[in-house]
């Protein structure tokens, strides 16, 4: 089965020409062959950035790459219902639902599940499946023997399947912002302050130990998830998508170290200690994986 690596929504506030620039050179550079557009945690950020979906598609497409456009993960105000309706309303690109509001409103057409929906179970699939998605993205949570589970599942119901393989793990959000409220402002009022964290803003334990970090109103993994030594086995389930999660690291560079592990042109090993090089700073894990805490890092076979 061919694998294939794909880039997932930027989660992250950043200013507009740098995603400009980002989602430029991955058009360009990255041996990718699907990218995530939209904005996914804070409907507030989606303004700066709209005007240019048009230009960055076309140059996706242009490079090669299949465009994705992906739903808002939490749904709080009409404003954000709208948002989402217009968006599930596209006809020219496949719409990644992450909210029950978008399912509502793609139902019956071919459409995306992201990994906001809690697609734990084969019954689930099919529900999915019967109501029109095509391609779903497990919730980075499940275990590698739930996800051998589900892949068997899906290959009898016609489904893609997706799996986060880099970067730091989606946990939770919020309908308060958590970003804005620890810089001693509210969130109708909170003037961006996210943008100040590129990667998200690190939480520390009363110990004063990394734990978490926070972005607006989601809560994410301290650690990096990083699966390159399970790709094989993420294959071998029949899983053929594989999502780098975008961080202001160099992820052409990423994407080339897992593309080589793919390939069998570097080992794991290898290319994981090559990762540095991109400006990785923070440490791995893939607990979630191997049914243990999700902070955890599970040695693997050296290979």
């Amino acid at each position: 089965m061919n694998a294939h690596l794909t880039i997932g929504p930027i989660l992250f506030h950043w200013d507009a020409d740098k995603k400009r620039d980002f989602y430029f050179r991955i058009a360009d550079e990255a041996p990718v062959e699907k990218v995530y557009l939209g904005e996914v945690i804070c409907s507030k950020r989606a303004p700066f950035f709209e005007q240019h979906y048009s230009e960055i598609a076309e140059r996706l497409e242009k490079a090669g790459k299949k465009v994705v456009f992906s739903s808002l993960a939490e749904i709080m105000i009409k404003r954000e219902r709208k948002m989402t309706e217009g968006m599930c309303e596209l006809e020219d690109y496949n719409v990644e639902a992450n909210d029950a509001a978008a399912l509502y409103h793609l139902r019956g057409k071919p459409h995306y599940i992201g990994p906001y929906v809690n697609a734990y179970n084969e019954d689930t699939l099919t529900h999915l499946a019967l109501n029109g998605a095509t391609h779903i993205t497990l919730p980075p949570e499940l275990p590698g023997e739930s996800l051998a589970v589900l892949a068997r599942k899906a290959n009898t119901l016609d489904l893609s399947l997706e799996v986060q393989v880099y970067g730091r793990l989606p946990l939770a959000l919020s309908a308060r912002c958590y970003h804005a409220r620890a810089h001693g402002r509210v969130k109708d009022n909170c003037q961006f302050v996210c943008e100040q964290d590129p990667d998200g803003m690190e939480l520390k334990t009363l110990a004063d130990k990394p734990f978490l970090a926070i972005n607006g109103i989601q809560t994410l993994s301290h650690t990096y998830l990083n699966l390159m030594h399970e790709l094989a086995d993420l294959q071998d389930m029949g899983i053929p998508y594989f999502r780098l999660s975008p961080h202001s690291f160099d992820m052409v560079k990423t994407a080339e170290l897992f593309r080589d592990v793919i390939d069998q042109k570097s080992t794991p090993a290898e290319a994981a200690a090559r990762l540095e090089e991109t400006g990785l700073k923070g440490p791995f894990s893939n607990g979630f994986y191997h049914g243990a805490e999700g902070h955890k890092w599970v040695s693997a076979k050296i290979v």
